[in-house]
């Protein structure tokens, strides 16, 4: 909890609460100009207020993401049997996998050809390319 009174919170604390206060007295405003005869007024009256619940809506999202990053301790992988196997569920294991080489595919010697030619050739455009069969 420490962390929630640092001076660069101690600021966003302060700014939020100035907004949101900010914007209730502008809808505030906008309400009594309403009920002076400024019909479009009223429109605004309604939009001051959801403002400043966005505002308190950020606050306390930044909020819960700080306490949640502070009391977040890496842990160790829970291991759980699935029911009626023997399959164990935990933390995914990751396998490197190298990408093949399709010598014996036709269309794809053809395809690396062709991007071949067009890095040899910048300035040329793809209707230049002039297929040759071996």
């Amino acid at each position: 909890m420490k962390g929630l009174w640092t001076p660069a919170w101690i600021a966003r604390h302060v700014l939020a609460l100035v907004l949101a206060c900010g914007c209730l007295g502008l809808g505030w405003w906008q309400f009594s100009r309403a009920q002076g005869g400024n019909s479009i007024s009223w429109g605004y009256m309604f939009e001051w207020p959801v403002f400043a619940g966005f505002v308190v809506f950020l606050w306390w999202r930044e909020v819960q993401l700080a306490r949640k990053k502070a009391s977040n301790e890496p842990e160790e992988p829970r291991e759980e049997r699935l029911p009626g196997s023997a399959v164990t569920v935990g933390r995914p294991v990751r396998v490197a996998v190298r990408p093949t080489e399709d010598a014996d595919d036709p269309e794809l010697q053809a395809y690396n050809d062709y991007l071949a030619w067009l890095n040899a050739h910048p300035g040329a455009r793809p209707s230049d390319y002039r297929r040759t069969r071996e």
